[in-house]
């Protein structure tokens, strides 16, 4: 399995816009083969970071993820929303475990 954890600081005065985008992307990713999570937050601490966290099959999941259309045209318009740089951090997984808190 593969994980990404994505980070994404956007620009106050476009938020709303990107909010907009991130359902989109959220909603059609999710449906795709291959996908077995694909979810987005608000960050609790910075209301204008957006955070990701995906759940791939593998490799080919993920570069499959990466080719679609709604992807696309979320990179398209990424970087006229964002603050900063993004930051994007990749896990290979080999096994999971339920854990109860």
């Amino acid at each position: 399995m593969i994980v990404l954890h994505a980070t994404f600081p956007v620009e106050p005065d476009r938020r709303e816009e990107a909010l907009d985008l991130v359902e989109t992307l959220v909603e059609q990713s999710n449906e795709e083969e291959g996908m077995l999570e694909y979810r987005a937050a608000i960050d609790v601490e910075d209301e204008n970071t957006i955070r990701f966290f995906e759940q791939y099959d593998d490799e080919e999941a993920l570069a499959a993820h990466n080719q679609t259309d709604h992807f696309q045209a979320f990179e398209e318009r990424l970087s006229e929303l964002l603050a900063g740089e993004p930051e994007v951090v990749k896990f290979e997984v080999s096994d999971t475990t339920d854990v109860d808190l």
